[in-house]
């Protein structure tokens, strides 16, 4: 009995003991696993820069010809990174008055003067909204042990809005070189130092376009089965380029069309959506016609933050079709001044101004507008633009004094009434609406004052259309259902009356 109750001690030892080990052997290959696949920065941070792109300066680095050791693709790529995050987090930090992030990216010294700088913010209630557009770096060393970087970073084009009380005290736009120092700490790289040696206020060589040549009789344009689609699933080349057709057979020389910020992408346009572009600029070309492009279409963020995105979705874009011959020039934006309650005039205006720079760097050829939604705003940039354009719905007997004082303020630049027309719809949400019969009366007298006035102009627009998406006009059916009838051509593809008067007879 003694023998049996030591044999099943033994056994329950010697159990316990393997299951000791296994457990203990479990650990050390979880750890080791864990070790060989690299932690995650979002377990070993405080914390995680988010997977989506949300801060893309441009980086134009140097030749690397630096001392110590020889920078390899990798290091340099996890560098720049870095590098980009640091900036992005301390724009954060300084809008937001708060510190999260800036520890994962800057080492402790570095840190304590961000620190300082918030704390005195904070204090007199002051936010810094900035963003750096343009970024020219050079390696200058890289230690042997491949732990310690230096770059200098020259001709950073640095953009900043101060505000105290949240009300805008100060704006400008500066050019300044830093010289950085990185340390690698848990596998990336953490600022150490950062000094500006160099700063000087930014002023763009924004060249003016000849416009001498430019004789705008157009009209805008979206196929009438996908109106603010068109280059959607159902875009067909067949229909646009018969659209094409008839509107030149009836005299007009130009169309404008929309390129929508989020449907094509946003920073990171959509290869589809860019053939498609340039398919219908070919298109245009068959058949005579320029094409005057709206960029950021249902874009209102404005956001300092936002503008290296907008770089890069105008950079794929410009460059992608700046060279086509159909291209007639650029349009920032349709309306913007619509957005300055609710955005700010100032940093509406800022944007605008930040965007005309950057798409004047890429296409220096043609020429750029912005199409205000009247003609009171149009005066707005007027030193920055190549030509005016305003849209014009309101009674066509005041034309001729908005045109005279708009002329008196802005002489010799062409003037285009880029949007203008009169709905046929007269039914149950608009019992008094207008006739077709009107509508082409409307456009006779249209076509003669753009006439005696020395306009160029672009109708709206081409169909009528079936549907109006809820974000042009809202939801409420007294505004959606006279919006489908402004076309010259009905859904059904007849020609209104007021087609007659779709271009000035010369």
């Amino acid at each position: 009995m003694v023998g049996l109750n030591r044999n099943i001690i033994r056994t329950i030892l010697i159990a316990s003991y393997i299951m000791i080990v296994a457990s203990i052997i479990a650990g050390i290959s979880a750890l080791f696993s864990y070790l060989n696949t690299g932690a995650d920065r979002s377990t070993m941070l405080h914390t995680e820069i988010k997977k989506v792109i949300q801060y893309t300066p441009k980086i134009n680095w140097a030749p690397l010809v630096n001392e110590g050791r020889e920078m390899d693709a990798e290091n340099l790529k996890n560098l720049e990174r870095d590098y980009v995050n640091a900036w992005y987090v301390k724009h954060i930090a300084y809008k937001t008055n708060t510190t999260t992030g800036i520890e994962d990216y800057y080492t402790d010294n570095a840190r304590q003067n961000i620190y300082a700088i918030i704390n005195n913010n904070k204090q007199q209630k002051i936010s810094v909204d900035a963003t750096t557009l343009t970024h020219n770096p050079e390696l200058e060393f890289f230690s042997e042990d491949g732990q310690l970087a230096v770059i200098t970073d020259k001709n950073i084009v640095e953009y900043k809005q101060v505000l105290q009380n949240n009300k805008l005290v100060l704006q400008t736009t500066e050019k300044a070189t830093y010289k950085t120092v990185f340390l690698l700490e848990d596998g990336f790289w953490r600022v150490r130092h950062m000094v500006k040696e160099k700063n000087e206020n930014f002023v763009p060589k924004n060249k003016p376009v000849a416009t001498d040549s430019l004789h705008i009789k157009g009209i805008n344009y979206y196929p009438k089965d996908t109106p603010w689609d068109m280059f959607g699933d159902q875009f067909n080349k067949d229909t646009i380029g018969n659209d094409f057709k008839i509107i030149k057979e009836a005299g007009l020389n130009s169309v404008r069309i929309f390129i929508q910020y989020e449907d094509f992408g946003k920073a990171n346009v959509k290869k589809e959506k860019l053939e498609k572009l340039k398919e219908t600029l070919t298109l245009a070309a068959a058949n005579n016609l320029k094409v005057l492009i709206t960029l950021f279409d249902f874009y209102g963020d404005y956001s300092v933050l936002d503008w290296t995105l907008n770089q890069r979705h105008i950079e794929t874009i410009v460059t992608a079709v700046k060279n086509h011959d159909a291209l007639l020039g650029w349009d920032i934006k349709n309306e913007p001044n619509l957005d300055f309650k609710s955005r700010g005039k100032e940093k509406v205006i800022a944007w605008l101004t930040t965007m005309i720079t950057q798409v004047k760097a890429l296409d220096s050829k043609h020429p750029i507008t912005i199409g205000w939604s009247d003609t009171k705003s149009a005066t707005i940039l007027k030193d920055k633009v190549d030509f005016i354009s305003f849209h014009y719905y309101e009674s066509l007997n005041t034309l001729t004094t908005a045109i005279e004082n708009l002329r008196k303020e802005v002489p010799k630049k062409p003037l285009v009434m880029q949007e203008f027309g009169i709905s046929s719809y007269s039914g149950f949400w608009k019992p008094f609406g207008s006739s077709k019969n009107d509508q082409a009366n409307y456009h006779k007298k249209a076509q003669e004052l753009i006439k005696t006035n020395k306009l160029q102009f672009m109708s709206w627009t081409l169909y009528d259309f079936g549907s109006v998406p809820k974000n042009v006009v809202g939801s409420l059916p007294w505004r959606k259902n006279p919006q489908k009838r402004f076309g010259f051509i009905t859904k059904k593809g007849i020609k209104k009356p007021s087609f007659e008067f779709i271009s000035s007879a010369e």
